[in-house]
């Protein structure tokens, strides 16, 4: 249980927190200030300290190098007690436990800095061991170079310590390198330690910039958690030093912790400028919801055409001359680097409506593959009567004849290696290929995007359990989901393609067999948010953007979820939920 921080926003496994002292810091910070050490406990009648809210106080330890073996830790074993004011219990990054501490400070951080796999394994530890509620500390190893996947990977709180050593050694430190003070002709930094004569800097300024520069770098990541955009940062910052990069790389591949931490929309753009971008969380959870929950309702042959610049894709000059051409005689699916496919239903959905990637007209090996391997999964969960490809030869050809080898299919295809989509012979073919197909209603369109965001949002399935009979008024994409009798249960909220339910909508998803996401409070009735104290129990695959339902002795509601269902089970501050429509029962 903590009193003393609280998790404002989530970016993945980064965090915006605060520490709730007498002077409230935000975080991830520097908080080396605000840290005092009891010491290691070695008297068994020695007095506990007395601590008070102005610091974070680290309770009496024994910290133990990188490697010590588990007998010995256990032999030292410290019992750590129950205390009224702000504090910091010393854990190992081997065997870390809840102590029920505000903050958590690791004794051996030093032997897994330094080593991608090490790190990552470290903090996934660290992480599921100890409270989602806690603040985590890394001291003696933060740079301006490194800090910021530290804090991508989880870590809340530094010191200065190593930025400080290094300046007395004259080093100095940027976010991109280490230089030693002696190679300078001139400093490449403006904070206060770099104002005077390039010939009058010494040492004590070396370390004042260093202790400057992982100020700044940390006001960086904070604003980039605000913006839910510190993964773009990370793919440039990483880049920097070898370790970080495979730091990088091994945390993608730890899917179960960063996935449960990673929010289902934002706000944001998703930068794809690099191909790291195909192993985020947001990518890979596209692919596997379009290539398992997703389920094509159309009679129709399949269109495969290439993505827009601009988003959603129906508003793009290019896809408005398909759409001209096609007339709604086929299912459009839009083939695109990093995302994969992406049916016409699923163009508003997050990241499909929000990524900007690199445009060189050339695709990669490694775009080529994951493209593949999601189409050819779609298909052989969907089947067309037939399929038309109007791609042109500039990677979406070879990505298309390569699943078409492997599935035995017969594409045809309405564009010539030398042309262009959007040509006039290009769009004739393409027309011509579709010649006598019927057109399919407007009707029959709105009701397939809304069980398909259905099916996306909650699961397989979930569309045609949650919405066997409606209709839908408005236009697409703001469409108004109603039952027969004029009663609104769901609005399509074009912003990031998902559903926004009403209490009558709530209902009918509790009465249906669909997937439900649940929310269990306690006797109260929320007005507004629902607190994480009041969290009774909640689904685990609750994530932080999904539509929940709120349960309790005396409300039920529909909310959107603000942390993801483990978090809101362990947290004891913070906002779990924020309450759209509830009523008293």
């Amino acid at each position: 249980m903590t009193e003393y921080f609280e998790v404002h926003e989530r970016d993945g496994a980064a965090r915006l927190g605060e520490l709730r002292l007498e002077t409230p810091r935000t975080t991830p910070a520097l908080v080396g200030d605000l840290l005092e050490d009891s010491g290691s406990r070695w008297s068994a009648d020695r007095e506990m300290p007395t601590g008070d809210e102005s610091a974070l106080t680290v309770l009496p330890h024994r910290g133990f190098p990188g490697g010590t073996a588990e007998p010995v830790r256990e032999s030292f074993a410290v019992d750590y007690p129950d205390v009224a004011f702000p504090s910091v219990a010393v854990v190992s990054s081997a065997g870390p436990a809840n102590h029920g501490t505000d903050a958590y400070v690791v004794s051996d951080v030093q032997s897994v800095v330094g080593h991608g796999a090490a790190l990552v394994e470290a903090v996934v530890r660290l992480r599921e061991a100890i409270p989602s509620d806690t603040a985590l500390i890394f001291s003696g190893v933060a740079t301006p170079r490194n800090v910021a996947l530290l804090a991508y990977a989880g870590v809340d709180a530094f010191d200065a310590t190593r930025a400080t050593v290094k300046g007395t050694q004259g080093k100095y430190l940027t976010t991109e390198s280490e230089h030693f003070l002696e190679d300078l002709e001139e400093l490449p930094c403006s904070c206060p330690a770099c104002q005077g004569p390039r010939e009058a800097f010494t040492r004590a300024d070396c370390a004042e910039h260093n202790r400057n520069a992982l100020a700044a770098e940390l006001a960086v990541v904070r604003q980039r958690v605000r913006d839910g955009r510190i993964r773009d940062y990370i793919e440039g910052q990483a880049r920097h030093d070898q370790w970080l990069t495979a730091a990088m790389r091994e945390l993608d591949s730890q899917w179960s912790y960063l996935e449960e931490r990673t929010p289902i929309l934002r706000e944001g753009d998703l930068d794809a400028a690099t191909e790291d971008t195909l192993r985020r969380v947001e990518i890979q959870r596209f692919a596997d919801r379009v290539t398992s929950r997703y389920r094509n309702r159309f009679d129709a042959p399949l269109v495969l055409v290439p993505c827009s610049a601009r988003k959603p894709y129906s508003e793009s000059q290019s896809h408005t001359q398909f759409h001209r051409a096609i007339q709604w005689r086929g299912h459009l699916v839009s083939m695109t680097s990093p995302i994969g496919v992406v049916p016409q239903e699923l163009e508003t959905t997050y990241p499909a409506q929000h990524y900007d990637t690199v445009v060189t007209g050339r695709w990669s090996a490694d775009e080529k593959d994951f493209v593949a391997r999601i189409l050819e999964r779609y298909l052989e969960r969907n089947e067309y009567p037939y399929v038309v490809a109007h791609v042109p030869d500039e990677g979406y050809r070879d990505v298309v004849e390569r699943v078409e080898a492997e599935l035995d299919l017969d594409v045809t295809y309405t564009v010539d290696r030398d042309a262009h989509p959007t040509d006039d012979d290009s769009l004739g073919a393409l027309s011509e290929a579709l010649s006598g197909e019927p057109a399919y209603q407007k009707r029959e369109r709105e009701h397939n995007t809304v069980r398909a965001l259905a099916d996306y949002l909650l699961g397989d399935g979930a569309g045609d359990e949650l919405f066997d009979s409606f209709q839908t008024t408005s236009r697409y994409p703001r469409l108004q989901v109603r039952e027969s009798d004029e009663t609104q249960l769901a609005t399509m909220v074009p912003q990031y393609g998902t559903l926004s339910f009403t209490l009558e909508g709530a209902r009918r998803w509790v009465e249906s067999d669909a997937p439900t996401k649940r929310v269990q409070i306690d006797g109260f009735v929320p007005q507004g948010s629902v607190l994480a104290p009041g969290v009774v129990d909640a689904d685990a695959d609750i994530r932080v953007g999904d539509e929940v339902i709120v349960e309790g002795p005396r409300a039920f509601g529909i909310a959107r979820a603000e942390m993801f269902g483990r978090e809101m089970v362990e947290s004891t501050r913070g906002v779990a939920c924020e309450i759209r429509h509830v009523e008293e029962l």
